[in-house]
């Protein structure tokens, strides 16, 4: 899949909130980590599991989930179609990426640049233009603590 020519605003699609169930099995993670260069011999052997929900949600009743849709943010690593991990319990600050609704607007992916006297929202692609939001506009900013990706192989299928 290629990056489209029509590089829109990055819009979230919400998923939903976090909640962790008692009933999540954690899952085996092995205790070898993965060599980024040339590989070293070891004993294959696993750590206790992994918890996805211990991992990734540091407030279970303030986060919630959002698909990114578009390519606004791709030079600040969030593509199209990975999911957003938002936490309203952090105060978002200046320079951090965060979901931004204003006017109606759907969920917006930017990054948060603080003014005097308002507020502008960042993209991190030079065919998308900044967003400046005036003193009056009523704006909900949270801050983007996590993203999540799924990595998509092309052209090969896997069985």
């Amino acid at each position: 899949m290629t990056a489209p020519t029509d590089f829109s605003d990055l819009r979230a699609v919400p998923l939903g909130p976090a909640h962790p169930s008692p009933s999540v099995n954690r899952l085996p993670v092995s205790g070898i980590r993965a060599v980024l260069g040339f590989p070293s011999p070891a004993e294959d052997f696993s750590d206790d599991g992994i918890d996805l929900n211990e991992l990734l949600v540091r407030n279970p009743p303030a986060t919630f989930f959002y698909r990114a849709e578009g390519w606004s943010m791709m030079m600040a690593g969030i593509c199209d179609g990975d999911i957003l991990i938002v936490d309203r319990s952090v105060q978002p600050r200046d320079g951090d990426i965060v979901l931004a609704t204003w006017d109606g607007n759907q969920p917006t992916c930017k990054v948060l640049k603080v003014c005097q006297d308002h507020i502008e929202l960042h993209s991190r692609n030079p065919h998308c233009a900044h967003i400046v939001l005036t003193p009056e506009t009523e704006a909900e900013v949270f801050a983007i603590t996590g993203v999540v990706r799924s990595l998509r192989h092309r052209g090969a299928h896997r069985g």
